[in-house]
């Protein structure tokens, strides 16, 4: 089962991150992003319908370590659809304060949770019998009410505390650099030399992407001090694009099962062409 629901997340993961990187409205990405977990969680109840459970460490894995991360990108973007759609109107000390009250939410959720967070972070596993297995609810374990409306032969009682835990450590960094974005805009000045033709971007975001952290690896910007975002800041004014959420993209990029590197090994593997064409270079 292992290898099918990796098989399967690995898709999910490709098709979120298309998203992530094709929509810029983050309604209308959230959305989508919505639907394709959704198609997702099912398929991957039915690969733990289809597998027999054997063991009680085989059924701790699937809900300790395997399904939250299916479910965490569910409450990730639902609650980035909830954030966006209910954002207020107004200036930007509305938006900060906004904001900053989302922030407080998950504070809060943390300190009701505190010693499931110390149990889950420390890699503990003493209680995972009965956070982890299906029917082993504990009233007196502080569970969400949400337990109650589920399909406990799919879920166990703390299953969904960890997707929690995962999807509000995405949902901080969204939160924080809006408020960073905010903190840090400042009127760009204008370039002393105006170009006759505009150099729009036109390959895909992900490439670009990939192409700023190799830029940025490598150091070649104000001999390897200027900070990631500000490069990024840069191509997105000389490009004419909005790269949105570049970090969440490389982490998809890192882990991309085919060619991590794919934009650079295709640049590469051009400009070598070219060279060995004698006419294109002259």
């Amino acid at each position: 089962m292992n290898n099918k629901a990796t098989q399967l997340l690995s898709k999910l993961n490709e098709q979120l991150n298309f998203t992530d990187l094709e929509i810029d409205d983050p309604i209308l990405r959230s959305v989508d992003a919505i639907n394709i977990i959704i198609n997702s969680v099912e398929k991957l109840k039915t690969i733990f319908e289809k597998e027999r459970i054997k063991s009680h460490e085989q059924e701790i894995d699937f809900f300790k370590n395997i399904k939250p991360r299916f479910t965490s990108k569910l409450i990730y973007y639902n609650a980035i659809f909830k954030i966006e759609t209910k954002k207020p109107h107004g200036g930007e000390r509305i938006l900060k304060k906004y904001l900053n009250n989302e922030l407080n939410k998950l504070k809060r959720y943390f300190d009701n949770n505190l010693d499931f967070y110390k149990y889950y972070r420390t890699g503990s596993n003493y209680l995972d019998h009965k956070y982890f297995t299906r029917g082993k609810f504990d009233i007196k374990l502080a569970l969400d009410s949400f337990y109650f409306e589920v399909d406990h032969s799919f879920s166990t009682s703390h299953d969904f505390k960890v997707a929690k835990i995962m999807a509000h450590d995405l949902i901080q960094v969204y939160l924080e650099d809006k408020l960073l974005m905010m903190e840090n805009r400042e009127p760009r000045e204008k370039s002393q030399v105006n170009p006759k033709i505009k150099q729009n971007w036109t390959g895909s975001k992900v490439a670009l992407i990939e192409l700023l952290y190799a830029l940025h690896t490598e150091g070649v910007f104000n001999n390897g001090a200027s900070d990631l975002k500000d490069i990024a800041e840069y191509f997105e004014n000389i490009f004419n694009i909005d790269l949105g959420q570049y970090h969440r993209a490389f982490l998809e990029i890192r882990v991309r099962k085919s060619e991590p590197t794919k934009f650079l090994n295709t640049l590469k593997d051009k400009l070598v062409r070219r060279m060995e064409n004698t006419d294109d270079l002259l």
